[in-house]
């Protein structure tokens, strides 16, 4: 789960990080009211996207009548972003933000190494730009530090990232507040990633000019405070339709709609799909209990895709048997009237059972033994 740079900072503010002084604006005249409380002010789309200020999405105002000019030119509009997609993302706030004189930028951020099954620190004298760029650019500007969680964070992981960023004396002790800061609020909040870019020196003093988070959706059911946050604005209507029924699904941007249950199967099956040809419109995995009612969402949610063309239903009956699948498909595609080819590929327990089901259904499954002949049958009735 994201939440917004105005959030992660208030966030930032309860754990002792120094930001800048700013007001949320959610339309033109709350800009002209809070851009009066500043002399010149920075005007920030507020939006789940890296690269707004190249998208446009961050102006410098020298006044309010500036302030407000520029408001107008975001506010309401789409911004497109490397992150945003083809559609863009819809500005419907505004962070209004104090002009501060900056020194230097840093990049830093505490992240989850799931390789490593740890905590990694991500640090770097080259704040402000993209950390994918300069990853890509300049990879020996780039910090990495390791945090061990049977142990946490340390003077002397501390003491390294100082290093990597030439901070000495009291800019060192305030780095160290900040990183364990950054360090508790993961720990704390169960966060995937917390992130500054830039954390500028201004005055002598280290300050969050800008803030990222993204939180672990397992767990947000133990931090309500959190799940609060969330702006149905910035999701996918299609996604927020689907965790309704616990189902992991993510749009993409190709016409072969997939439903499988399990989410390795999931993956094999964008992975062939792809291979064939074909381009997966989405990633959705039905879990293990494959009821009618599942079924039936997922097949909604996958015809409100106006560019999917097939559809490919890939399941292992293992827990659940193919039979008790093949009625849940059958009377799914029949309340939800799916006019697109549907091809189907069971295997597993009751798997010949599950076969006869759907050959006396009356509807015109196109049926495949094995992955492989599926997703080609898919990606050929898909018109690809």
């Amino acid at each position: 789960m994201k939440i917004h740079e105005y959030q992660a900072k208030e966030i930032m503010k309860e754990y002792g990080i120094k930001v800048p002084k700013e007001e949320l604006a959610l339309s033109i005249k709350e800009v002209e009211e809070k851009a009066s409380l500043f002399d010149g002010c920075v005007i920030k789309a507020q939006i789940h996207s890296g690269g707004r200020g190249k998208a446009g999405g961050v102006k410098l105002a020298d006044n309010v009548e500036d302030a407000v000019e520029k408001a107008q030119s975001i506010l309401g509009n789409y911004l497109y972003t490397k992150q945003s997609g083809p559609k863009g993302k819809l500005v419907n706030k505004l962070l209004i933000s104090e002009k501060i004189n900056i020194d230097a930028e840093y990049y830093l951020s505490v992240t989850v190494d799931n390789a490593k099954a740890n905590l990694v620190i991500i640090a770097s004298s080259e704040g402000g730009t993209e950390i994918e760029e300069l990853a890509i650019s300049n990879p020996e500007k780039i910090a990495k530090v390791n945090i061990p969680l049977t142990y946490g964070l340390r003077s002397f992981h501390i003491d390294e990232v100082a290093s990597a960023l030439k901070l000495e004396g009291d800019l060192k002790k305030e780095l160290s507040e900040i990183l364990k800061a950054l360090y508790n609020i993961v720990i704390d909040k169960d966060a995937s990633l917390v992130e500054i870019n830039p954390l500028i020196l201004s005055d002598n003093h280290l300050v969050a000019l800008d803030a990222k988070m993204n939180f672990d959706d397992n767990a947000l059911f133990m931090h309500p405070d959190i799940e609060a946050l969330a702006d149905p604005l910035e999701e996918d209507p299609k996604e927020l339709e689907a965790k309704k029924y616990d189902l992991n699904y993510i749009a993409l941007d190709g016409n072969i709609a997939c439903l499988v249950n399990g989410a390795g199967l999931a993956m094999a099956t964008m992975d062939i799909i792809s291979k064939f040809g074909g381009k997966p419109a989405n990633f959705l995995d039905v879990g293990g209990s494959a009821s009618e009612e599942k079924v039936t969402a997922a097949f909604n949610i996958l015809l409100q895709d106006e560019n999917v063309s097939a559809i490919l239903v890939n399941i292992f009956g293992g827990i659940m048997k193919c039979d008790v699948i093949a009625s849940g498909i059958v009377e799914a595609a029949k309340k939800c009237d799916v006019k697109v080819p549907l091809i189907v590929r069971l295997e597993g327990t009751n798997v010949k059972q599950g076969k006869e089901i759907l050959n006396n259904s009356g509807l015109s499954f196109i049926q495949a033994d094995d992955l492989a002949s599926a997703a080609k049958k898919a990606v050929e009735a898909g018109g690809q």
